[in-house]
């Protein structure tokens, strides 16, 4: 079993940068690829990000393409997800996801995940 746990959100003004943390249970974990999702009141949940189990490929939605940057410490069990020039529709809830797949296939369907947590919030003010 799974468990995550995000942190590091907060309120920023836009043009700002925060840096969020997926921390992991589970010996499992390092061998998961992991997404980020984002929800936003009243929205669907949408992707965010993703990488493989080894780091080696990742995976961006256009929207936050060169803004955000997804890596991962398998020997601390944490994912992380670096968001600068932030803008206001960057506000959501963000959850962590992992998905309980062998190989180094990303994906940004978040019915393919298998584990969540239970989200930060990340708030962008103008």
């Amino acid at each position: 079993q799974v468990q995550l746990v995000e942190s590091g959100g907060g309120l920023v003004q836009a043009g700002g940068s925060l840096r969020l943390s997926c921390a992991a249970s589970g010996r499992t974990f390092s061998r998961y690829p992991v997404g980020w999702f984002r929800q936003a009141p009243g929205k669907e949940r949408e992707f965010v990000a993703a990488i493989s189990w080894n780091g080696g490929i990742t995976l961006y939605a256009d929207s936050v393409k060169s803004r955000f940057t997804i890596s991962r410490d398998n020997a601390k069990n944490t994912v992380n997800l670096q968001m600068n020039s932030l803008k206001p529709e960057d506000t959501a809830v963000y959850y962590c996801a992992a998905r309980v797949f062998s190989g180094t296939v990303v994906v940004g369907d978040p019915a393919r995940y298998d584990h969540w947590g239970q989200g930060t919030q990340v708030t962008v003010s103008s």
